[in-house]
């Protein structure tokens, strides 16, 4: 039984997921290192692939999106020596199904297209993608399934990086919620000013996009940091931390499979 390796490589960590059948059987995120080689990325998925109980052999196909492109020579002759041919990469010329509606389509990140178009497969409809990763960006998609473009604000994570390195007295601290906005003590106040002030961002942006649009805009978060921010937003309805793994699913198919519209 075969399976699909679908690869999405962030500026901070990449994610990993085996598709069998059409079926998320495993996935893991592990820190991006743009010259991890071939072997590493051979033995680091034997092992993850062994702990799962997923044949090592069983991976004959493999996706790429990728927003560090360093990383995919590495990425690429894993897939050339130990799966049998190279992965498809997401980037200009591959088959979307989406228009793209950018000044400059070239200029569009992978994940945001892969992102975008998993949520309107699964909407069916507008919508905004809210994605928290090393930045926090945010997505449009109209009814009629075009990529319109978005926002991008620096990530929560470089957020707090950069009151710790710029700020004499701030330490470096766990990104949790502190319960309180009124804090009582330095921990908690970065604390209630990174997870409730990108909360009212996230807020006042999809705001802004729903105003300037004329049509309903569902809004779905994605991102390792999801979870942690959507809970204390008005705006977002849905989580998904797997949404880009589906859309390079999607985009596999919409490639390699003959009929797939």
């Amino acid at each position: 039984m075969t399976a699909l390796l679908a690869v999405d490589v962030g500026n901070t960590n990449t994610v990993l997921g085996v598709f069998r059948d059409g079926t998320l059987e495993a996935h893991w995120r592990i820190q991006t290192v743009a010259a991890r080689t071939s072997d590493e990325y051979a033995v680091l998925l034997k092992t993850l692939l062994d702990m799962q109980g997923v044949p090592w052999r069983s991976i004959d196909a493999g996706i790429i999106s990728s927003v560090v492109p360093p990383a995919v020579f590495g990425l690429q002759r894993f897939f050339k020596q130990y799966c049998g041919g190279p992965a498809l990469v997401v980037g200009p010329g591959i088959k979307t199904g989406m228009p793209i509606l950018y000044e400059n389509p070239r200029e569009v990140g992978a994940d945001r297209i892969v992102n975008a178009v998993a949520a309107y497969e699964e909407i069916k409809g507008g919508c905004i993608v809210v994605d928290f990763g090393t930045a926090t960006t945010w997505d449009v998609v109209n009814p009629k399934g075009e990529y319109l473009g978005g926002a991008i604000a620096p990530g929560i994570q470089i957020s707090a990086e950069a009151l710790y390195e710029h700020a004499a007295k701030l330490p470096r601290v766990e990104l949790a919620r502190p319960g309180k906005v009124v804090a009582r003590n330095t921990i908690a106040s970065m604390q209630a000013g990174l997870v409730y002030g990108y909360a009212g961002m996230v807020d006042a942006l999809v705001e802004r996009i729903r105003a300037e649009v004329d049509y309903p805009a569902r809004c779905i978060a994605t991102g390792g940091l999801a979870p942690l921010i959507a809970t204390e937003t008005r705006t977002i309805e849905a989580t998904d931390d797997l949404l880009t793994l589906k859309g390079l699913k999607i985009l596999y198919h919409r490639n390699v499979t003959p009929g797939t519209p």
